[in-house]
């Protein structure tokens, strides 16, 4: 079985995570949607605990596709769970240069470990989480950014 990551902050998940995440569930036979936390993104809008349950809402009509927590090395994650890749969306140049950065620091801890870098389709390449919690801040309509159920639960807990 191949196993994939798609590993991120998800401060809030947006709907251009998920369009790589979809994307990502045709290529592999599993993919882990990993909520990484750590120290510096921790100080986000979302705990990370409310973070994994809102991607767990996000993937649960994706059978291959499940949602987990790590606060360790993503390669270390990687090795437990046999991955044999990790999947990241990239929206522009800025984006690459982490991710290319990030793919090398990877594979130097976990050789065996690819990086997959997946352009951002058309649609979601302009939208970024951060944006996400600007529109939460302000109270604007989230169907346009967020799955729904994301939007919806989000909605619910503000209201």
């Amino acid at each position: 079985m191949r196993t994939a990551i798609c590993p991120g902050s998800f401060d809030p998940i947006t709907l251009g995570h998920l369009d790589v995440v979809r994307r990502a569930a045709k290529l592999f036979d599993r993919v882990i949607v990993l909520v990484l936390s750590n120290g510096e993104k921790d100080r986000g809008m979302f705990a990370p605990r409310r973070r994994l349950e809102l991607a767990k809402l996000a993937v649960e009509d994706l059978p291959n596709v499940e949602a987990d927590l790590w606060t360790g090395l993503l390669a270390d994650y990687a090795r437990q769970k046999g991955a044999c890749a990790l999947v990241k969306g990239v929206r522009n140049g800025t984006d690459f240069d982490w991710e290319d950065q990030m793919a090398w620091i990877n594979r130097s801890l976990a050789e065996e470990l690819e990086t997959v870098l997946l352009p951002a389709s058309p649609e979601y390449s302009w939208f970024s989480s951060t944006m996400a919690r600007e529109m939460i801040r302000y109270g604007q309509d989230l169907t346009k950014y967020l799955p729904s159920g994301v939007a919806e639960e989000i909605r619910k807990g503000m209201g």
